[in-house]
């Protein structure tokens, strides 16, 4: 175990919260299986009725921890697909999450790490945060995160957030809709607990019904061919040759061959 993340209940709620502040909270395979259990175990218990997802220090998510990028580079094909496979059920477990899910984002936000919010169904955010959908910038596409961003922001923004890997604060993740609020830090706390008031006032069977009810109504459902089509194409463009040379100029921190020396 990596001892990257805490679940705690108090009362009807759990909070689950990520504690590697020193990596940005970043992502490994070991930490995807973490989120996935918290969330499933979460989800399971007849005692809690919302959940929070929280984190540690100045990062929410950074997406994808450098050692495991490593590893990533050379990985074929096959391997990139099981991969992000496992990235992908996380993502599956948090969005269909039979609770009501609230991100509480203190910290910014880059690549996998914007799935992570917009797998929540409500998203609450410090005033001072970035977010950023980084991938393009080392030759990789948002693929596996994409059915639940684009819900989240919209296909407008999509597409030029997804294209130009540009960094945008809180107040342009409200105008878009990728959050729903946007507090300073001090007040973060408090407007969580008021979504949490208006949660647990409500019947419980019933949250759960309008929540599925969304899921079922809204645009085309994310289901397994959906999501095979995500992983192939987070495998595909990682095993290509602007995939490696992107990921590999970025571990060695040089500019990538595509940018002007």
């Amino acid at each position: 175990m990596t001892q990257a993340l805490t679940l705690q209940v108090n009362g009807a709620v759990a909070t689950i919260t990520l504690t590697q502040p020193e990596i940005r909270n970043a992502f490994s395979d070991e930490v995807i299986a973490e989120i996935t259990e918290a969330f499933r175990t979460a989800g399971e218990r007849p005692d809690v009725r919302a959940i929070v997802l929280a984190a540690e220090g100045p990062a929410f998510c950074a997406g994808a921890n450098l050692n495991w990028m490593r590893r990533m580079a050379d990985y074929t094909r096959e391997e990139n697909i099981q991969d992000a496979g496992l990235l992908a059920e996380m993502l599956r477990v948090i969005y269909e999450c039979p609770k009501p899910t609230i991100a509480r984002v203190q910290g910014d936000v880059y690549a996998g790490g914007m799935g992570l919010v917009a797998c929540c169904d409500i998203a609450v955010s410090a005033d001072h945060v970035h977010y950023c959908l980084s991938e393009t910038k080392i030759g990789l596409i948002p693929a596996t995160i994409s059915p639940y961003v684009i819900r989240a922001m919209g296909a407008r923004a999509s597409h030029r957030y997804f294209l130009t890997a540009e960094r945008f604060p809180a107040a342009e993740a409200l105008r878009i809709g990728f959050v729903h609020e946007v507090a300073p830090a001090d007040e973060l706390d408090a407007r969580v607990d008021g979504i949490l008031k208006n949660l647990l006032s409500a019947s419980p069977n019933a949250v759960r019904a309008a929540k599925r009810l969304v899921q079922d109504v809204a645009e085309r459902e994310i289901d397994a061919a959906l999501i095979r089509q995500t992983v192939e194409g987070i495998a595909d463009i990682r095993a290509s040759e602007e995939g490696r040379e992107g990921v590999q100029s970025f571990l060695a921190k040089r500019k990538p061959s595509w940018l002007p020396g």
